[in-house]
């Protein structure tokens, strides 16, 4: 007894003294660090040099804009020639880049359907006259009291039916494409014609050649397209929150990088009433002077919208970074410390981004080196 006792009170001791110090460590380990904002990036001071801080500036950003545009052909000079009748070619006369006057031939067809009309008019014409010589040779019998009334009004009837018949068989041949010339020599000698011509209507230059000698050819296929080239339009994609202010009537300056240097003047004739969902632009269309020809349809230019003032806030480039199909800049916290903030920013312009939404003036963000800070922020994530 004497030995146990002494060591039963010492592992009382020992006990109590276990429990009474693990106490302050379980409150240590309840005590939990909050979680740091995953959009605040901490720079360090070494570092600082990747990044420049300033304010969103307030610019005329038409002075900025340069919308992307493209030569066209106005289509108010533009003709698509066409074959009036099914047939086979049998002449071809112009060939692309070849100047041409209204009504020169470009072509000639040979079609049945030609010879028939043709022989529909010849009938339509014997029969207008034979109605016509009966109806004068009513009219004096009419005078010697030989026929009645009755008849002679018979007769100029059917002399008024005939005269319709043989319009209605003129204007079929005009539809097939013979001139008026043409259908009263072919009354007046009989002679059937076996093609006819396909010619324009404006003056211009041909640009497209669709057909060759021996094609066969439908109404519906374009065989020419001639344009006068002395004028053309220039056709751009304004951003939306500049059309609002563009007008007809405004003046414009293109530029044409194959030109080198050369500007052009022109004049706002059209501006679109809808927004292209996809690029959030107006379509504006321009009519410029082409005396020389030295602006050629398809042509790539820039349109710089002249007296257009309109002021809006804007932010570089180089101050945006983009994830998740979401904008986004750094605001300044002091410290070195910059906060991630998500921003609705229009079309690109120049260099310059205009800010819709979630940016003010007077606020201080990172104008270059955001990609600097936004992969200093992926790296902490990761750690």
């Amino acid at each position: 007894m004497k030995i146990t006792l002494p060591l039963i009170g010492i592992m009382l001791v020992l006990l109590i003294a276990g429990c009474g110090g693990g106490k302050p460590a379980d409150k240590e380990e309840t005590v939990k660090e909050e979680p740091e904002n995953p959009d605040l990036v901490t720079l360090e001071p070494e570092k600082t040099h990747h990044v420049k801080v300033g304010e969103p500036t307030l610019i005329n950003i038409a002075d900025k804009l340069q919308a992307p545009s493209q030569v066209e052909v106005d289509e108010h000079r533009l003709v698509r020639v066409g074959a009036n009748v099914t047939g086979r070619i049998i002449d071809v006369y112009a060939m692309l880049g070849d100047n041409v006057e209204a009504g020169a031939e470009l072509a000639r067809i040979s079609s049945p359907e030609l010879t028939q009309a043709q022989l529909a008019y010849l009938r339509a014409f014997s029969l207008e006259t034979l109605a016509e010589k009966a109806a004068e040779r009513a009219r004096h019998l009419l005078a010697a009291d030989v026929i009645s009334v009755a008849e002679m009004q018979r007769r100029e009837s059917e002399l008024q039916v005939s005269q319709a018949e043989l319009g209605a068989a003129a204007d079929q041949l005009r539809l097939l494409g013979m001139g008026s010339r043409a259908i009263n020599k072919l009354g007046k000698e009989g002679t059937i014609m076996p093609s006819v011509a396909i010619k324009t209507s404006k003056p211009g230059t041909v640009i497209e050649r669709n057909v060759a000698i021996g094609q066969v050819v439908q109404p519906s296929d374009l065989l020419f397209q001639v344009a006068d080239l002395s004028s053309v339009w220039v056709v751009g994609d304004v951003p939306e929150q500049i059309a609002r202010d563009v007008q007809v009537g405004q003046h414009v300056e293109i530029h044409v990088p194959a030109l080198g240097n050369i500007s052009f003047d022109g004049l706002i004739i059209f501006v679109a009433d809808t927004v292209n969902p996809l690029t959030r632009t107006v379509m504006v269309r321009t009519v410029v002077e082409n005396p020389r020809r030295k602006l050629k349809p398809a042509m790539l230019a820039s349109m710089h919208i002249l007296d257009n003032p309109v002021e809006s806030l804007v932010v570089p480039e180089t101050a945006v970074v983009r994830e998740n199909n979401q904008d986004y800049v750094f605001l300044a916290q002091g410290d070195n410390r910059f906060l991630r903030v998500p921003v609705e920013l229009g079309a690109e312009v120049g260099d310059m981004r205009p800010v819709l939404k979630g940016l003010s003036i007077d606020q201080t963000i990172v104008v270059d080196g955001a990609f600097h800070l936004e992969n200093e922020r992926k790296l902490a994530e990761l750690e």
